[in-house]
C-alpha cells in the first residue's frame, strides 16, 4: 500500500518506460517445449527439444500499459475498505492465472490500482500480479521503486530525465549459477561432480527420517514420499489415486505486521544469539507447525520430523551471473530437516518463554537451521542443485511428475512441513540503474509524497508445495508477513490460528534473553570437530590409491573414446551405459548384508517379521545419525569412500571377473585386448544353415561373464520370442534372487525370491548375417552374436549355445557379456568343459570366456516348491507380486 494515489496518467507512463527497461514485462512465449520423443515405457523421460519454450521480448511491443493497468474504484472512503479491496485481488490472483489469455501473446504481468474515491492525497494499493517464470520477488521490488520513481518525475516535470537503462533478456537461471555453456546440454555429465553426487544421496536419505508433509486427520494416509509412491508417479499414476479435491484446492491468506520495535528486538535477539531472522523464523515456524499438525487428534508424546523449504536468492551463488538489474525469476531453495519435536512445542514455549528449557529449544533450532543452511553453501549445495534442476528438466516430463503429485491422494501435492521466504530489507535492495547514474543507488521507501507503507507478497501452494506457508519482508524498520497455505488442507480458521501463534511466538522470542548453545547427549560427545569425516576421508583415499592404476587406465581409455566418437551423443549413451551398472553393483551390497542382520538379529519377533532387537539397533542408529551432525556427515563420506573403493576393485578385476569387470579395453593374461571383433572372426561351423526359428524359447542361462548381471541372483532363464514378422525379438530375463549362497539368512525373505522378469528388446537387420541379432537396452544397440550351436543328432533342435555381446564405442570396448545356455536346467561338468573348449577355439578367451573369468549361475532346482514364508506372505499382502506382474506386462506390451 501507498501513502498517496498517483495520477492515471503518470502510472500509463512510467509502466511504458518499465517496458521499455525489462524486456520480461513485454516478452510472451514461442515454443511448445514438446521433446523430439519419450524413451520410456512410461513416457516420462524426454529425448530432444526441436522447439523449446523460450521469451521472445520485441523491441517494438506488441502491447501498452493499456494491456496491463486495471484501475478499481473502492466503494468507501476508509483503509478497512481498500484493505478488503486489495485481499480480495490478492486472493484471486495468487491462484488463477487466467487473466492473461495466452502465453503466447502476453502480456505475463499485470497491475492493478486500487483507489479511494477520494484520490489524491489518499492511500492506495498496488497488486502486482505476473507469471512466476518471469519474476520474484527482488526484481519485482526493483520495478516497484523504478515505477514510483517515475511517477514522482512525471507529475513534477512530464517526463523522465534520467530514464532507467535498457536492459537485455535476463539469462536463465541455470547460466547465472552455473556459468553459461555449462548447462546439461553443454556439458552432459562432464558436470557432475563427487559433489553433485553426495547432494543427490542426501537429498534420497532425507526421506528416511520420515519428515511430517500432512495434518492428522481419518483421510491422510501418509506415504506419499514412500518407495510405492514414487513408483506409481514415475507410472504415471498418482501416489495413493487421485484426491478428488486436488481440483478444489486454493489459497488461503491471512497477513499480519510485526511492529517496528518488535523487529528490531528481534534483529537484536538474533544478533546475540549468532543466528539471522530468517534462521529465527524457520525455528519460530518448525515450532508453530507442531501445534496443529495433530489435527487436534492429540497424541501425548508424539515426536515428529519437519522439512522446511527455506526460499533463497540464487542470484547470491555459484557465478553470481545475475545482479537483479531486470525483472527475472532467480528463485531457488534448499531444504532443512528439523526435528524431532514434539507436538505442541510452540505452545510450550509460548507459554514458558523465559525459561531455560524453551529458550534452548527455539535458540537450538534456529542454530540447527543455520548450520545446515551454511553447510549447504558451503559445499555449493547451490550449485549442485541447480545441475540436478537442470538435468531433470532436460530429460524428464517435470510438468507431469508435479501434475500426478499435486493430484495424489496420499501426499495431497505436499512436499514438506512448512515453507519460509524472507525478502529481507526493501531498503537494503539496488535499485534499477539509471543512464546517467555510474553507481546503482539502493531501493527508497518513499518517493516524493508516495512511502510505501507496507508490501507484502506471496506464490500459490495450491497445487503443490508447503503445509504451512509464510512469506515476509521488512519496510520501514516493520516486518510484514503473509500466510498462504492451501485450503482445504489448512482451513481459514486454522490458517488465521496459525498466523496468530506465529506472531505471538516472534513477540515473546524478542523480548527475551539469549542463551548459551546447547545439544542432545549425542551431540555433546567429546568428538573433535571433523575428526570423524577426516577418518573416513582417509580411508577412502586409501581405497582409491590402491585401485589408482586402474582408475588412471579408465580415464584413459574413457578420452581416447571421447575423441574418437563422432556422434557426442553416442559417447554419453556408452558412458551412461557403464555408470547404471558399475553404480548398481556396490549399491545391492549394502542391502544384501542389511537383510542378513536382520534376520540373523536375536530376540522376539514383531508382527513374526523383524527381530526387536535390529528394530531397537536402528531406532539407535538413525536417532545417532539424527542428532549428530558430525557422525551424519562422517556416514556420507564413508559411504562415498566405499562406493568408489569397490568400482575401483571391479575396474582392477578384484571385485569379481564373472560379473564386475568393469575395465574398457580389459586385459587378458597381461596383453590389453581392444574393441570388439567382426563376427566372422569369432562365428563356428556349427553357425552354417543357421534357423532364428530353431533358437526361440526357453533356455537355461548356466555361466557368465557379464556385468549387466548380477552373481547375487539365481536359476537364470532367457525366454527368446521373435515377433510376428520376424524383425523383433524380445528376451525375457527370468531371474530369481538373492541366491541362498549369497544371503544365507535372507534368500527366502526377497521380494523376489519366487522370481521376477525384466525385458531386453532387439530386431533382426536384414543386412546382417544369420546368428546376429541387434540388442537395445538402457539406452544403448550392440550386436548380440550367436557364436555356436550344438545340435540333437536326431533331431536337428539346439541343445546348447554361446552367446557373445559387444559394445564399442571410438575402438574402445565398453562391454562384453558371454553367456553360456541349455535347453536343460543343469549341465555335467564334461558338458561345460566342452563348452569351455568351444568357447576358446572361437577366440573367445581374451574377452572372458576363460573358466576363471565366468560366474557359475546358482540353480535351487525345478521341482522345489515354491517359497513360502511370512515374508512372502507380507509381499503378497501388500501386493508387491502384483506390481511386479503389472511391471512385466507393461514392459512386454511396450517392447512389443
Amino acid at each position: 500500500t501507498l501513502s498517496a494515489t498517483p495520477s492515471i496518467e503518470a502510472l500509463s507512463q512510467a509502466i511504458d518506460l518499465a517496458m521499455d527497461t525489462h524486456p520480461l514485462l513485454r516478452c510472451h512465449v514461442e515454443g511448445d517445449g514438446e521433446p523430439t520423443e519419450r524413451i520410456d515405457l512410461f513416457q516420462m523421460v524426454r529425448k530432444g527439444e526441436p522447439n523449446p519454450c523460450t521469451f521472445v521480448a520485441p523491441e517494438t511491443k506488441t502491447f501498452s500499459s493499456k494491456d496491463i493497468l486495471r484501475v478499481v474504484d473502492v466503494e468507501g472512503s476508509d483503509s478497512d475498505a481498500l484493505a478488503q479491496s486489495w485481499k480480495a485481488n490478492f486472493a484471486q490472483d495468487i491462484d488463477d492465472g487466467s487473466w492473461y489469455e495466452k502465453s503466447s501473446q502476453g502480456p505475463l504481468w499485470r497491475l492493478t490500482l486500487h483507489r479511494l474515491q477520494k484520490g489524491g492525497d489518499a492511500p492506495c494499493a498496488l497488486v502486482f500480479s505476473s507469471n512466476h517464470a518471469i519474476s520474484d520477488q527482488g526484481s519485482v521490488n526493483v520495478l516497484m521503486d523504478q515505477l514510483l520513481a517515475d511517477v514522482v518525475s512525471i507529475e513534477e516535470s512530464g517526463s523522465v530525465s534520467n530514464k532507467a537503462a535498457a536492459q537485455d533478456v535476463p539469462m536463465a537461471m541455470e547460466d547465472s549459477v552455473l556459468g553459461m555453456k555449462n548447462r546439461w546440454s553443454d556439458v552432459q555429465t562432464g558436470g557432475v561432480s563427487l559433489g553433485t553426487v553426495k547432494y543427490v544421496a542426501d537429498k534420497a536419505a532425507e526421506g528416511f527420517r520420515s519428515p511430517v508433509i500432512l495434518p492428522d486427520s481419518g483421510e491422510n494416509t501418509g506415504g506419499g514420499d514412500s518407495l510405492v509412491g514414487a513408483v506409481s508417479t514415475i507410472m504415471g499414476k498418482s501416489a495413493g489415486g487421485e484426491s478428488e479435491s486436488s481440483s478444489e484446492r486454493k489459497s488461503v491468506l491471512q497477513f499480519r505486521n510485526l511492529s517496528s520495535e518488535t523487529t528490531s528486538a528481534l534483529l537484536e535477539a538474533c544478533r546475540a544469539n549468532g543466528v539471522s531472522i530468517t534462521n529465527a523464523l524457520i525455528a519460530a515456524m518448525s515450532l508453530t507447525s507442531t501445534d496443529f499438525i495433530d489435527g487436534e487428534i492429540e497424541k501425548k508424546g508424539k515426536e515428529r520430523n519437519y522439512k522446511v523449504l527455506q526460499s533463497l536468492d540464487m542470484r547470491r551463488f555459484g557465478a553470481k551471473l545475475d545482479k537483479c538489474e531486470t525483472v527475472a525469476c532467480m528463485a531457488g531453495s534448499n531444504d532443512l530437516m528439523l526435528g524431532p519435536l514434539p507436538d505442541h512445542s510452540g505452545e510450550a514455549f509460548r507459554s514458558s518463554p523465559e525459561s531455560s528449557e524453551s529458550q534452548k529449544l527455539f535458540w537450538n533450532l534456529a542454530r540447527e537451521g543455520r548450520d545446515q543452511t551454511n553447510q549447504f553453501v558451503e559445499s555449493d549445495g547451490p550449485v549442485h542443485a541447480v545441475r540436478v534442476f537442470d538435468f531433470a528438466m532436460t530429460i524428464s516430463d517435470m510438468n507431469n511428475l508435479v501434475d500426478l503429485t499435486a493430484k495424489s491422494k496420499d501426499s495431497q501435492g505436499r512436499a514438506y512441513s512448512a515453507g519460509v521466504s524472507n525478502n529481507g530489507v526493501y531498503e537494503r535492495q539496488k535499485a534499477v540503474r539509471r543512464e546517467n547514474d555510474e553507481d546503482r543507488e539502493n531501493i527508497q521507501a518513499k518517493h516524493g509524497k508516495y512511502e510505501v507503507q507496507d508490501i507484502y507478497f506471496g506464490t500459490p501452494h495450491s497445487r503443490s508445495g508447503c503445509l504451512y506457508q509464510v512469506s515476509t519482508m521488512t519496510v520501514n524498520g516493520s516486518m510484514k508477513l503473509t500466510f498462504h497455505p492451501a485450503s482445504p488442507i489448512v482451513s481459514e480458521e486454522t490458517n488465521s490460528e496459525f498466523a496468530n501463534a506465529f506472531v505471538d511466538l516472534l513477540e515473546k522470542v524478542a523480548n527475551t534473553k539469549s542463551v548459551e548453545a546447547s545439544a542432545g547427549s549425542l551431540a555433546n560427545l567429546s568428538i573433535p570437530e571433523g575428526s570423524l569425516s577426516l577418518a573416513a576421508a582417509a580411508l577412502g583415499v586409501v581405497g582409491v590409491a590402491i585401485h589408482a592404476g586402474a582408475w588412471s587406465e579408465f580415464f584413459s581409455n574413457l578420452a581416447i573414446m571421447k575423441e574418437n566418437v563422432q556422434n557426442p551423443q553416442d559417447f554419453w549413451d556408452a558412458f551412461n551405459f557403464w555408470v547404471f551398472f558399475a553404480v548398481g553393483h556396490p549399491l545391492l551390497q549394502p542391502i544384501l548384508w542389511i537383510s542378513d542382520v536382520l534376520h540373523g538379529s536375536p530376540g522376539p519377533m514383531v508382527f513374526d517379521l523383524v527381530p526387536a532387537s535390529f528394530l531397537m539397533a536402528n531406532i539407535l542408529f538413525i536417532g545417532a545419525t539424527a542428532w549428530s551432525k558430525e557422525f551424519r556427515g562422517a556416514l556420507n563420506v564413508a559411504a562415498l569412500s566405499a562406493f568408489l573403493t569397490y568400482v575401483g576393485a571391479g575396474l582392477d578385476g578384484q571385485a569379481g571377473l564373472g560379473d564386475f569387470n568393469l575395465q574398457l579395453n580389459d586385459s587378458y593374461q597381461g596383453q590389453v585386448v581392444k574393441g570388439c571383433p567382426v563376427y566372422d572372426e569369432v562365428r563356428q561351423p556349427s553357425m552354417d544353415d543357421f534357423d532364428l526359428q530353431k533358437y526361440n524359447g526357453k533356455w537355461y542361462e548356466q555361466k557368465f561373464h557379464d556385468w549387466t548381471q548380477f552373481k547375487e541372483v539365481y536359476d537364470t532363464t532367457l525366454d527368446i520370442k521373435l515377433t510376428a514378422d520376424g524383425k523383433g525379438w524380445i528376451d525375457d530375463f527370468g531371474v530369481r534372487g538373492p541366491a541362498p549362497d549369497s544371503a544365507k539368512l535372507s534368500w527366502d525373505k526377497s521380494p523376489v525370491a519366487n522370481g521376477a522378469h525384466y525385458f531386453l528388446f532387439g530386431r533382426v537387420d536384414e543386412n546382417d548375417p544369420p546368428g546376429i541379432l541387434r540388442e537395445k537396452g538402457f539406452g544403448v544397440e550392440f550386436p548380440n552374436y550367436i557364436v555356436d550351436v550344438k545340435k540333437d543328432p536326431e533331431t536337428g533342435e539346439y541343445t546348447e549355445a554361446i552367446q557373445f555381446q559387444c559394445l564399442e564405442r571410438g575402438g574402445v570396448r565398453v562391454f562384453e557379456g558371454i553367456n553360456f545356455m541349455s535347453r536343460k536346467p543343469v549341465m555335467t561338468d564334461e558338458e561345460l568343459a566342452g563348452m569351455h573348449q568351444r568357447a576358446k577355439a572361437a577366440g573367445m578367451n581374451p574377452y572372458g570366456a576363460s573358466e576363471e573369468q565366468m560366474h557359475m549361475v546358482a540353480r535351487r532346482g525345478e521341482n522345489e516348491p515354491k517359497i513360502d514364508n511370512n515374508w512372502q506372505q507380507m509381499w503378497h499382502a501388500i501386493g508387491f507380486d502384483k506390481l511386479l506382474e503389472l511391471l512385466t506386462e507393461s514392459i512386454e506390451d511396450g517392447g512389443r
